[in-house]
């Protein structure tokens, strides 16, 4: 990328952190986000938690503890220019008595395209939860469940459907040993790939799904 190209993301980044779309969260705006020119995997997870709107840090709960398990990387890693974190909405949108708020609709058409237009080098995408899936997913196939999405997850090229790694869906994991035993080892490979320059896009995906344009 070229001086002038990362001039324009930094420039888009500090457009973004400034933003006050939606005043009326209850936290007041914190738009919390990752994004080096040199990313190599994007992740869309949903909106950031209490914890990371105190912080600043995305991911910086256990949801990102594990998360980074899930991919075989560690901290270090996890907040260096080879990921991007762009998620559905950017800041915490607030919680009622079944846990955090939605992300707000109206971010990611304001943002997101403008961000992933500045990451050319991204090989790998991953949509963690139903929120980002349901966003980027289309297709006859796109409406099915985040189960029948991570299952297929190996076979969707360079865009890879995770569920949300909460400890709220700790029963969900249980049922469904599977991801863990088939298709995680998967997921650290591709993972693998992408950080050293595999070309992850060379997998073909299933023919009921289609993904957005990332």
């Amino acid at each position: 990328m070229t001086d002038r190209a990362r001039s324009r993301l930094q420039a888009l980044a500090a457009e973004v952190r400034a933003c006050h779309a939606c005043d009326d969260l209850p936290y007041g705006p914190r738009p919390i986000f990752q994004a080096a020119a040199e990313a190599r995997i994007l992740i869309i997870g949903q909106a950031p938690g209490r914890r990371v709107h105190d912080t600043g840090i995305p991911w910086n709960d256990p949801s990102g503890d594990r998360l980074r398990s899930w991919l075989g990387v560690d901290r270090a890693a996890f907040y260096g220019p080879a990921f991007a974190i762009i998620p559905m909405g950017l800041c915490y949108p607030g919680s009622g008595p079944r846990g955090d708020h939605p992300p707000r609709r109206r971010c990611a058409p304001l943002w997101f395209a403008r961000l992933r237009t500045l990451l050319p080098d991204v090989r790998l995408t991953l949509l963690i939860g139903r929120y980002a899936q349901a966003y980027h997913l289309t297709g006859p196939g796109a409406r099915h469940g985040v189960a029948w999405h991570a299952r297929r997850g190996p076979h969707y090229g360079a865009v890879w459907p995770l569920p949300h790694p909460s400890g709220r869906n700790n029963a969900w994991l249980a049922r469904h040993p599977w991801f863990a035993a088939e298709i995680l080892p998967a997921l650290q490979i591709r993972v693998r790939e992408a950080l050293s320059g595999g070309a992850s896009s060379a997998i073909t995906p299933p023919p009921r799904h289609t993904p957005r344009p990332l």
